[in-house]
């Protein structure tokens, strides 16, 4: 697990709207890496499972919403390398289960459900307590897979690229992609990302503790733009739904509307307004792709 190199494919992406505001743009195409733990899900699993092993475990147990992509990864992480998974999922239990939750079970994670008020305080010692009578001695990998060894395994993307670019862009749930992927850059490179939930400020708090805990101080080379949310975490508008779209029909790719939407969308805009200087190179980390939409 930790020896295993994760090798994005990098792709240049040609726009006339990007053309006209001198700026170019690379798509780092990290949801290719691995059809089960797609880019920043392997990157974030990678030492904790290597961690998880050294220590003797032999559960995960993780937490996620009814959607979670996190429980998927780590339900396929957990088949894969030999490990029993629990997922603890915020809610209650509806059946049939969704595509989300089916595949995870699938894959032999167990899930288990908390009410949203014990959901809200799912990592304090009381309530990792309350679990401990049913599941035993488990790893605990937070919700989103962020943290100090997650930041560390996305740390390793800028070293993988093999191209130039000035700014490495991502989108922001729980900052640890950003977090490891500003502390991975060498030289005058920065890193940007884009918040993809409202009211993100706290964020900017997330992303320096990560890296004090991982690299032992914050970095200065990044930045979190909170005005691109679209409404919030999972909220769509017709803004967005029609730049998705329209970007499917120009380039082929279909955009997740959560993330990586949100990540081209607020790029394209913040283009346009100028404020990327002309010559500037991006990277963008494609994290995830998503059906195609209809036409």
């Amino acid at each position: 697990m930790q020896d295993r190199r994760i090798e994005p494919i990098v792709e240049e992406l040609r726009d006339g709207r990007l053309d006209r505001v001198g700026v170019t743009m690379l798509l780092v195409r990290d949801d290719l890496v691995d059809p089960e733990l797609p880019g920043n899900k392997a990157r974030k699993l990678k030492y904790n499972l290597v961690e998880a092993r050294e220590q003797g475990f032999g559960t995960l147990l993780t937490f996620g919403g009814a959607y979670s992509n996190h429980l998927r990864a780590v339900a396929a992480a957990g088949r894969r390398h030999g490990f029993r998974t629990i997922g603890i999922v915020r809610g209650e239990e509806h059946l049939p289960l969704n595509p989300s939750l089916a595949y995870a079970a699938d894959q032999g994670m167990i899930l288990s459900y908390l009410d949203r008020d014990t959901y809200r305080r799912k990592h304090t010692d009381a309530v990792l307590a309350e679990l401990k009578p049913t599941w035993g001695d488990c790893y605990v990998i937070p919700e989103g897979g962020s943290n100090a060894l997650a930041v560390r395994g996305c740390a390793e993307l800028p070293g993988a690229i093999d191209a130039e670019y000035d700014l490495l862009c991502c989108p922001v749930g729980t900052g640890g992609t950003l977090a490891g992927i500003a502390g991975g850059l060498t030289g005058d490179r920065r890193a940007l990302g884009i918040a993809v939930l409202k009211g993100a400020r706290f964020l900017v708090d997330e992303v320096t503790e990560l890296q004090r805990q991982a690299f032992g101080a914050p970095t200065a080379n990044w930045r979190i733009e909170l005005d691109h949310h679209f409404g919030g975490y999972a909220k769509r508008t017709p803004q967005l739904d029609a730049f998705v779209a329209d970007f499917h029909r120009r380039h082929g790719l279909a955009l997740d509307p959560v993330y990586t939407g949100k990540l081209l969308a607020a790029l394209f805009d913040l283009a346009e307004q100028g404020v990327f200087l002309r010559g500037t190179r991006l990277a963008a980390v494609i994290t995830g792709s998503a059906p195609a939409p209809v036409a």
